[in-house]
């Protein structure tokens, strides 16, 4: 698997394309947006690790950019930064950011969320059920694509992931610490922001069926049980 990693800090840089390199991954760093941008349009990779200061321009306009891109939004984006301001990672996540890690961080801490975001994509398809109906809503396992009322929704892998674990489940209460483990793919210390962020997004995509994905005070969240 390829991964790109673009921070302007040489050292950390490195670190990472060494690290990285060791587990196996294919590594192809950038100093600076010009350049992940030319990486972006010569190769296809797997995974984005993203800083946010950087000298040609914001991380965040770039990670948006990714996003809006029909060739590279379905890439994942960890966003590194030294920036700790929960308003930072809620608008990281906002446009689409699958993980945000704060320096500094813990190499074996960032490779295991590597890891652990793409598992998320690479997960084997359900081989008994390619589709999920509720209502409008259809969810298309094998294309990931969802619809509502035949009008297709574009939504990130992390909130394709988000929507399906709720559908699956749905009737029963998903607690954040639940989602973090099932969606995220591992247990930490992420601020339930992280959570309730990407379900505020996620209602906000579904238009009129978003108000099935129901809060549950001071528990989590559920999916309606029918669409009565």
């Amino acid at each position: 698997m390829k991964i790109l990693v673009i921070e302007d800090e040489p050292d950390i840089r490195k670190n990472l394309e060494y690290n990285l390199a060791r587990e196996g991954f294919s590594v192809i760093g950038a100093a600076s947006i010009s350049e992940a941008e030319s990486n972006l349009s010569a190769q296809t990779f797997n995974l984005i690790l993203l800083d946010l200061m950087l000298p040609d321009g914001s991380g965040l306009d770039l990670c948006k950019k990714i996003k809006a891109d029909s060739k590279t939004e379905s890439i994942p984006v960890i966003i590194l930064t030294a920036k700790d301001d929960e308003v930072d990672k809620v608008v990281g996540f906002e446009i689409g950011a699958d993980d945000y890690v704060t320096k500094p961080f813990s190499v074996r801490e960032l490779i295991l969320r590597v890891k652990a975001v793409l598992k998320r994509g690479t997960e084997k398809k359900d081989i008994l059920e390619v589709e999920r109906k509720f209502g409008d809503l259809r969810i298309d396992i094998d294309s990931h694509e969802v619809h509502v009322d035949d009008s297709k929704i574009n939504l990130t892998a992390l909130e394709f992931k988000l929507l399906r674990q709720l559908v699956d489940t749905r009737g029963r209460v998903q607690s954040r610490d639940q989602l973090l483990s099932e969606v995220w793919g591992y247990s930490s210390d992420v601020t339930t922001r992280t959570v309730d962020t990407h379900v505020k997004r996620l209602r906000e995509k579904l238009g009129p069926m978003g108000k099935y994905v129901q809060t549950i005070r001071g528990v989590g969240y559920k999916f309606a049980r029918s669409p009565d």
